[in-house]
């Protein structure tokens, strides 16, 4: 049938009960109607104000509202006005079952117009709401900012050109003749459900600033998202049983159902004895500085804690952030962690600060990285839930669907989306099953994971705001930030920025950080907090000594502005203390190497190499003759696994050479962690074995942070000088262990350099091509001076740490050339240009994927945020590679062929097809391993899933690399195999 939309004006309750909201095949059966989904979601957002927001964000609203007590119906109505585009031909004609009902009601559209002019019910209900809440009286400033979150709550904020239906359809999208009339019907009986007086009433007070209208934007997609459960919110298709008391029955049982939770809610002032009670110790002259810091903030701000290795800054951080959450009002944390690797013993460590707040709060902690399901302690919290059904959790879309981007050319398995055919529950001791789903984890109360789960939230993708959300209302607490190079540091700024603007209590911690970085993470959060497209510190002290605490916050916000208003010029507070421990003078020696020209044959470079592991396994046995544990650090996984291979022929002993780096498969790199630990870590924790007689631990760069070993002696390539004196906190860590009267002084021998001589120094390929020439040389300029003191007593004849760490971080970055010999300075500027050259392109590749674009930071709305946004999908596994500089890489699960039958990498057998039972998934994704990025492109072209596992949730995406009876196979033009001990390895196939 096709109408212009003429004719006698039909029955408004007639039309309102037949628009649809929910089509019967999505709605348990039954169609539910559009008014009963748009009470149903104000429901759930009167649950999420009671259970689930934190104080902060509820005093927000109420400001926005116009006082105490309004921001519960407002945000309500907010959340439940979503889906009004939805009362549109553009939509309704989506479902012939229910398209039918509603031309019967009188409701009628040119199919020949519309049927090939598609219009998202997202941008339709924002073009609704832009003409209606005028005609209602609202200003154009309060609509401005309030249209986006309706056009945005599938993902992507949309300019407001892009709301437009087009101008071919004349009028049907939209929808004409009685269209108008029943729109604003709908929309006035939705507002007096409420229990509002009219349409008008709802109108906010004020217009809050844009990193609160992105929170709001991530609720409303929660509320959406929840509501969308046909279990819990199955079709109502009679108009006379849509009632919001009705809707609030079903939405506090499904909250019930779903175990939903909120974290620690309002909080008592931290008490001055709670250190003790949370730790069972004292604290430390440091820990006690950081605590009382927390305390002098007056608004919500920035603590960066700089302290050495053992100094207990964690501790410190946790109790700073229980009383920054009590002060202003937080109601969870998120700690990120530079890898997957720090984030596990960190979870551990997390939990059993709450349990000692509260014995509830340690179960309402998330892990949130790839290899969660690997750390024990997660796996036993979440042991019967569903958290390995990945269709359970995504989001929704025009039908309820929300399918993600497969790059494989297969579909979801069955559903897809966010309204489950068996909706999850609470976990069996974990938290709610509901935060376990795609996107959603940042907004469980308390998480760990790695800091990407930060970075990702400052990125153009889609379903931002879910990131961005489940941030804000959290005191946030970020450690290692030293470790975030140029191109990271772009979304960490831009984080920053935004969690300023919000009011998010931030802090950093770092053992190492530049004075530069310093100032520009300070300058980054003020920036925000301040609402500037530009700000920068300027009047930022210094610290006066180490370990120290800089404090950075706004001025008091005036009384009934809170996010509301811009903020006064910032307040700083810079304060250092005496460390817990006497400085140790770590001895510095050179153990140099022959490095090929940089056009060397590969045969020269392959000598080279081989010359040079043969020097240090010399060195190990002439220093460990009398016993000791060594930790050799290497720049490359090529170096490591050559080193490891000399030694392990050297030392028969089982057990006396270890080796640890990032191309082991997924278990056999934790159980060797977990080893390391027990061996090395320090005496009295659960597990701990008893130090070994000698022990050679050879590592990539994964040994340099939050790794919490004792080494007797260090062997090291060179590195920046703030990486190196993290490498060097890995020696002489621990008091009272009893070491070979040789080894008794903490010495440091540097490998990776040919020379530190009077002639600009060399350094292998694998170091320069991950760090640059020019830090590499500031570095062994350093190294150098205190080599040559020692030799002729004219300087330092030692690194003292810790107290001297802050001047040579400073001096490592130091613009001038004055740490530099004569002879170096005109090779080290010519480097210093390439360096900053290099930088700063990948400065300006990271800007291109920013939340926001340079010149928009002073926005006031959420419009067009997503214009030229990059990784459309926005899926955790496509979208990781944006905050990550370097060529892509690609993780694939080792299976072994053998007799015609697959097994896993430990040897258990799978089908030929590749079906895997229950009780071997975890076996086989423990052979999981990242490939090295010169195996990226033939990996792409080469490798799929196996035939079994495309119908697989855990599976499906996971491409194997299927290995001969030897444990190898041909890749591109590499030959890759797996050794037991060395892990993947890669060589060049020679012809024939």
């Amino acid at each position: 049938m096709s109408d212009d939309g003429g004719g006698a004006t039909p029955d408004i309750e007639e039309m309102l009960g037949a628009l649809w909201g929910k089509s019967a095949e999505r709605a348990g059966g039954r169609k539910n109607l559009l008014l009963s989904h748009l009470l149903d979601t104000a429901a759930v957002a009167e649950r999420m104000w009671d259970g689930f927001l934190a104080p902060s964000t509820r005093l927000v609203l109420d400001d926005i509202a116009g006082g105490p007590g309004k921001g519960r119906g407002f945000f309500a109505w907010l959340c439940g006005v979503h889906d009004y585009g939805k009362a549109t031909p553009a939509f309704q004609r989506m479902w012939p079952e229910g398209a039918e009902a509603v031309r019967k009601a009188g409701l009628t559209w040119s199919d020949h117009l519309i049927s090939r002019k598609p219009w998202r019910h997202d941008r339709a209900g924002a073009h609704l709401l832009c003409r209606d809440l005028s005609e209602a009286g609202w200003t154009e400033e309060r609509i401005d900012w309030l249209w986006p979150l309706v056009a945005g709550h599938h993902g992507r904020f949309p300019s407001r050109r892009d709301i437009k239906p087009t101008s071919r359809a004349k009028g049907h999208l939209v929808g004409l003749g009685p269209w108008p009339v029943a729109q604003r019907a709908l929309l006035t009986r939705f507002t007096a459900e409420l229990g509002f007086e009219d349409v008008a009433t709802p109108a906010p007070a004020g217009m809050p600033n844009r990193a609160v209208q992105l929170h709001l934007s991530g609720l409303i997609v929660m509320a959406d998202w929840i509501a969308s459960d046909e279990k819990h919110f199955g079709g109502v298709d009679d108009l006379r049983a849509v009632t919001f008391e009705a809707a609030r029955g079903r939405a506090e049982k499904a909250w019930s159902a779903l175990g939903m939770h909120r974290g620690w809610g309002s909080r008592a002032p931290v008490e001055p004895e709670a250190f003790q009670d949370r730790f069972g110790q004292a604290p430390r002259p440091s820990q006690t500085m950081v605590v009382e810091a927390a305390r002098r903030m007056t608004v919500p701000g920035l603590l960066v804690v700089e302290a050495p290795m053992g100094e207990g800054k964690t501790k410190a951080a946790l109790l700073a952030a229980e009383i920054l959450a009590a002060r202003f009002g937080a109601d969870g944390v998120f700690v990120g962690m530079p890898t997957q690797a720090t984030s596990d013993p960190m979870f551990g460590q997390v939990r059993e600060w709450l349990g000692g707040i509260d014995e509830e709060l340690p179960s309402r902690v998330a892990l949130l990285h790839g290899k969660r399901m690997f750390n024990p302690e997660w796996r036993a919290l979440v042991e019967g839930s569903e958290e390995s059904d990945a269709s359970r959790f995504g989001g929704v879309d025009e039908y309820g669907e929300c399918p993600e981007d497969d790059p494989y050319g297969f579909g979801p398995e069955d559903r897809g989306d966010g309204t489950p055919s068996s909706s999850p529950g609470a976990g069996a001791r974990g938290p709610a099953e509901w935060f376990l789903g795609a996107k959603r984890g940042l907004l469980c109360p308390f998480v760990v994971g790695t800091i990407d789960q930060l970075l990702l939230a400052a990125t153009r993708t889609k379903h931002v705001m879910l990131r961005m959300a489940g941030l804000m209302g959290k005191v946030v607490v970020l450690d290692e930030v030293h470790a975030a190079d140029v191109y990271m540091s772009q979304f960490l700024m831009e984080g920053l920025r935004w969690l300023g603007q919000a009011g998010v209590p931030v802090v950093l911690l770092s053992a190492t950080l530049p004075p530069r970085q310093r100032q520009d993470l300070v300058s980054s959060y003020l920036a925000g907090a301040l609402s500037r497209e530009e700000y920068t510190a300027d009047g930022l002290p210094e610290p006066g000594g180490y370990p120290s605490v800089t404090a950075a916050w706004p001025s008091a916000r005036p009384e009934g502005t809170r996010g509301t208003e811009e903020v006064p010029e910032p307040r700083y507070l810079v304060e250092h203390s005496a460390g817990w421990r006497a400085d140790l003078p770590v001895a510095l020696d050179l153990l140099p190497e022959a490095v090929p020209p940089p056009h060397a044959r590969r045969e020269d470079r392959e000598a080279a190499e081989e010359a040079a592991a043969r020097s240090v396994a010399d060195l190990l046995e002439r220093e460990l003759v009398d016993g000791g544990c060594a930790l050799v650090i290497r720049n490359s996984v090529a170096r490591a696994q050559r080193l490891h291979e000399l030694l392990r022929g050297r030392y028969r002993e089982k057990g006396e050479v270890h080796l640890l780096h990032g191309r082991l498969a997924v278990r056999d790199r934790a159980d060797r962690t977990g080893e390391c630990l027990r061996l090395l870590g320090p005496a009295g924790v659960e597990g701990a074995k008893p130090r070994p007689r000698r022990m050679i631990l050879v590592a990539t760069q994964l040994a340099e942070q939050s790794f919490d070993v004792d080494a007797d002696l260090l062997v090291t390539d060179l590195a920046p000088v703030d990486l190196l004196l993290q490498r060097i906190g890995r020696s002489h860590r621990h008091a009272g262990v009893r070491r070979p009267a040789r080894l008794a002084a903490p010495r440091v021998v540097v490998t990776g350099v040919d020379a530190v001589g009077s002639e600009p120094p060399r350094f292998p390929g694998a170091s320069e091509g991950v760090y640059g020439r020019y830090p590499l040389l500031r570095s062994a300029a350093l190294v150098r001076r205190a080599i040559e003191g020692s030799r002729d007593g004219s300087g330092d004849t030692a690194w003292r740490v810790p107290s001297q760490v802050p001047e040579l971080v400073a001096a490592g970055y130091d613009p001038s050339d004055d740490s530099l010999p004569p002879a170096w300075r005109e090779v080290a500027e010519a480097a210093r240009r390439r360096w900053e050259d290099t930088e700063r392109k990948r400065a300006d590749r990271a800007a291109g994927s920013l939340l926001t674009r340079r010149g928009d930071r002073e926005g006031s709305t959420l419009a067009g945020l997503h214009v030229a946004g990059r990784a459309e999908s926005g899926g955790d596994a496509t979208v990781e590679w944006l905050v990550r500089d370097g060529d892509p890489t690609v993780e694939v699960i080792v299976v072994v062929r053998e007799g015609g039958v697959l097994h896993t990498l430990s040897g258990r057998a799978l089908s030929v097809n590749g079906d895997v039972p229950d009780e071997l998934l975890e076996d086989l994704l423990g052979g999981t391993v990242r490939l090295p990025s010169s195996l990226t492109e033939a990996a792409m072209e080469e490798l799929r899933p196996l035939p079994a596992w495309f119908g697989h949730a855990r599976l499906r995406y996971c491409p194997a690399l299927v290995l001969d009876h030897g444990r190898g196979t041909a890749l591109g033009k590499y030959e890759v195999d797996y050794d037991e001990e060395l892990g993947l390895r890669q060589r060049v196939l020679t012809a024939g």
